[in-house]
């Protein structure tokens, strides 16, 4: 039987090798490695709050609110708890709560200028948030910012030499144009930018929430997943496997914008392939399709940066259009996400959503941009703290009454690009490489082929790009975190 001071000895190494693996952005092996510390030694807060760090890495920020509490509730003056409590309740969103926090850091470390640093901020951007509610439109009476734009009428300067779209056709020559420009780091017109995110939004407001894809036999059909504004890792992907034509259809399963400081040049690409053919390109909402997302990860202020503060309304109106989820060929469901907390739920119900909303905070809907899975079977809370994580029962139920053999989510970083779980019955798609130039993963895609649309997976690493870094456009306080 093991002595308290092996055991308090064992966790500290535990702990050593644990903060190695944090260094080296192992982030899941050293939470691992912190959990065996704990169970070692429960009543050391530096545990709790180190591996509240670990978890704030992932974006388990659930996770991370839960780990920093116990750090508090083991020792009340252990600043640290606050401090990643505060920074977990930050990333999303609550910053009422994490004002709390960081006014307690000061409390505590009155003479610490990072702390009085951070304060500041946190106190700024409450106040910010309190002015936009003040000021805001009341949902009844708001109008669409879509409606009362006229591209037509915006003059292009003479002396304007990027792409042009002629007329109200959206070519290919036009698009390749684009994307070159893009790559060097010029900007589109803000009249053809707004053309594209009208036409786009057209489209999208005419699709159901749930979409059917039908690949007629012999063809192909390519599913990427989160992009997060990586620019130039996108045209790796139509490098190494073609531009969206109606020969070689792709579906973006979600998250193409934030992080990422390239999230215009992105979401601008993949609307300007919708309007050149509409069954060239499927795309999907994610749960950075919103604008608390873009608010706080940096997508607003990088459009309004490199567009206008017009555009910011816009594109979370057509954000609310995209749909929620596809299925292709009646057999492969592809959401962001995951599934549901209840069971019974059938396809017919999601096609029955009204999306033309925010994402609200429970629900169908919620569960489709914010669920993951997880390796025990049933339901658990959610690490993210929106959503909930599902078994491999729930995911085998869901198939089974819905005639359906596969699903396809995205939504989690994975170091192959991919991962297989459920008995092969789900599977992680995520194709932002070295995820925001920290995470050393590799990207993937899933080609599949009719009429056995037998999943065939390519993974890719990062390519080189502008030295702008992720995070660029984001809120302030929140770049102090990251």
């Amino acid at each position: 039987m093991e002595t308290t001071n092996s055991k308090v000895s064992k966790a500290e190494e535990l702990k050593v090798l644990a903060n190695e693996a944090f260094n080296a952005r192992k982030y899941a092996q050293a939470i691992d490695l912190y959990s065996q510390a704990i169970e070692l030694d429960s009543q050391n807060a530096v545990y709790w709050a180190n591996r509240a760090f670990a978890h704030l890495k992932l974006e388990e920020y659930g996770s991370a609110i839960q780990d920093a509490t116990r750090a508090i509730e083991v020792d009340p003056k252990y600043t640290k708890g606050y401090y990643r409590r505060g920074a977990a309740h930050l990333a999303m969103g609550k910053l009422r709560e994490a004002l709390k926090d960081f006014q307690q850091v000061k409390k505590m470390c009155p003479n610490d200028p990072d702390a009085t640093k951070r304060l500041k901020e946190c106190e700024k951007a409450v106040l910010k948030l309190k002015f936009e509610e003040a000021i805001a439109t009341p949902e009844s009476e708001r109008r669409s910012v879509a409606e009362s734009i006229d591209f037509h009428s915006i003059d292009v300067e003479p002396q304007y030499s990027g792409a042009r779209i002629e007329g109200d056709v959206v070519t290919l020559d036009f698009v390749r144009k684009m994307m070159d420009d893009f790559k060097n780091q010029k900007f589109l017109h803000k009249r053809y930018a707004f053309q594209i995110v009208l036409q786009t939004r057209e489209m999208l407001q005419a699709l159901p929430s749930l979409v059917d894809i039908n690949i007629p036999n012999g063809k192909h059909f390519t599913v990427c997943g989160d992009v997060h504004g990586q620019y130039y890792d996108l045209l790796n992907i139509f490098e190494l496997n073609g531009l969206p034509s109606e020969e070689n259809p792709y579906l973006f399963n979600g998250d193409f914008v934030d992080r990422g400081s390239f999230s215009v040049e992105v979401i601008l690409t993949l609307f300007a392939f919708k309007c050149m053919s509409p069954s060239a390109i499927y795309l999907a909402r994610g749960n950075h399709e919103s604008k608390n997302m873009n608010k706080i990860y940096g997508f607003e202020g990088e459009v309004r940066s490199k567009l206008t503060d017009k555009f910011v309304e816009l594109f979370a109106e057509v954000f609310c259009c995209l749909p929620l989820a596809h299925v292709i060929n009646g057999k492969v469901f592809v959401v962001h996400g995951g599934l549901f907390s209840v069971d019974g739920v059938k396809l017919s119900d999601i096609r029955a959503i009204n999306r033309f909303c925010e994402p609200p905070e429970e629900g169908l809907m919620c569960e489709l941009l914010w669920s993951d899975p997880q390796p025990l079977p049933g339901r658990g809370p959610s690490k993210r703290g929106v959503g909930l994580s599902f078994g491999a029962d729930v995911t085998k139920r869901f198939l089974r009454e819905n005639n359906l053999d596969l699903v396809v989510r995205s939504h989690e970083v994975k170091d192959e690009g991919y991962e297989i779980e459920h008995d092969g019955k789900l599977i992680t798609v995520f194709s932002a490489p070295n995820y925001c130039d920290q995470m050393g993963n590799r990207g993937a895609f899933i080609r599949f082929k009719a009429p056995d649309l037998k999943p065939d997976i390519v993974t890719f690493s990062a390519v080189p790009h502008p030295d702008v870094k992720p995070m660029a456009y984001a809120n302030n306080f929140l770049r102090m975190f990251s």
